[in-house]
């Protein structure tokens, strides 16, 4: 009996030491990691802030202008140079024209089926809804057609200027709040990349664009000009033979669309959580029925990794349904993903963010943990630039 007992026991030693073990971890570049470092919660918070004194920044309005000159500012302190994309905008006579597809009916255009209990979506369009009188006054200007702006600024790479990426995210809200999240969260931590990209003691291989898009929620029309305008151009060099490239060739975008709020599904009142959840992540989206998919995905998983590596708190999830922002007019043409809280057409189409386009959307409605989701997908994309632009520190 005694023996059968000690064979047992053997048996069941080599099986677990059979199990398989925990990974070693990822490999970090010490570089990237000082980089990664450099991101702080107290900064990422005072860019969102910055940007709230400008109300919902709705387009075609001053306080649009103020905002893009303001961001036009806090680059080139950072000693990033700026240019702007010039375009004029006419609205269409039918107002949700040019979206590209919204949460309605039991599917999102190109965002996946909708399931589970939904919140109520739209856009707040009654300025008797925002109970602050400074903010509605700033607000209550309303958008005219005409012409646009919008700015970008760029880190010029040292061994291949003529390749590059763009980081992106769009400035304009509406909905009489303060578009803090929407898209307050994404602007700002493209700027936060910004500067930390332009240290004097960093240098990167290839080129990366930090672009700050107009008219994202008219249906992208800052980032349609800006293809119309430049595509042509890539990978030119101007004087020829200079080394110059006034438009290195695209090698993929990534786009920062919403970042801080992530506290579930609605309850069965259709309420939200007040936490944000254990289980938040950063959702990484590509679309899966584009041209470049196979591309996307690709540059999807290489940020995943990089959340892996270097992100401190919250993980990082791909998914196929890519919608609803301003990497959809590239999506055919080159590597294109977004970054995003939730999946935009399953999660924030069905009501899971419930200040999305309204009055609530301000800055004080959010905690920390809600601002380090947003400081989580600045790590994720820094690093995963860093590595794919060959950024490193200077000895």
């Amino acid at each position: 009996m005694r023996l059968t007992v000690l064979i047992a026991l053997a048996a069941a030693a080599a099986a677990f030491q059979q199990q398989p073990q925990q990974p070693p971890p990822l490999p970090v570049d010490e570089g990237i990691k000082t980089l990664v470092e450099r991101l702080d919660l107290e900064k990422y918070k005072a860019t969102i802030q910055g940007l709230t004194q400008f109300g919902d920044r709705r387009q075609g309005t001053d306080r649009n202008r103020a905002a893009v000159d303001w961001i036009d500012a806090q680059l080139r302190s950072y000693g990033c140079a700026t240019d702007r994309i010039k375009y004029a905008y006419q609205p269409p006579p039918n107002p949700n024209a040019g979206r590209g597809g919204g949460a309605r009916g039991t599917a999102a255009q190109g965002g996946g089926r909708l399931r589970g209990i939904r919140g109520r979506t739209g856009v707040n369009t009654d300025p008797m809804k925002q109970p602050d009188e400074k903010l509605r006054a700033l607000n209550s200007q309303p958008t005219e057609p005409g012409p646009r702006e919008a700015v970008y600024c760029t880190k010029v790479g040292t061994s291949r200027p003529g390749e590059m990426y763009l980081v992106s995210a769009h400035m304009d809200g509406h909905g009489w709040g303060e578009a803090a999240n929407d898209d307050g969260s994404g602007t700002a931590l493209v700027l936060e990349l910004a500067r930390v990209f332009s240290g004097a003691d960093v240098r990167t291989d290839r080129t990366i664009r930090f672009v700050l898009w107009n008219n994202e929620e008219t249906g992208s029309q800052a980032a349609r000009a800006y293809i119309e305008q430049r595509q042509a151009l890539q990978g030119k060099e101007d004087p020829p033979g200079s080394g110059k490239f006034p438009e290195p060739k695209w090698l993929g975008i990534i786009q920062h669309d919403m970042m801080l709020f992530d506290h579930g599904m609605p309850l069965a009142d259709g309420t939200i959580p007040n936490e944000q959840r254990p289980e938040a992540d950063v959702n990484i989206e590509f679309q899966s029925n584009s041209k470049m998919a196979a591309e996307s995905q690709a540059l999807a998983w290489a940020l995943q990794v990089a959340n892996e590596r270097y992100a401190t708190d919250y993980p990082a999830v791909v998914g196929s349904h890519m919608t609803n922002t301003d990497t959809r007019p590239f999506q055919d043409l080159i590597p294109s993903i977004s970054l995003r809280e939730n999946e935009r057409g399953t999660q924030i189409g069905a009501g899971w963010d419930p200040q999305w386009h309204q009055p609530t959307d301000v800055y004080a409605t959010y905690s920390d943990k809600d601002f380090r989701l947003g400081l989580n997908a600045a790590q994720t994309t820094l690093a995963g630039v860093a590595q794919l632009a060959g950024a490193g520190v200077k000895e």
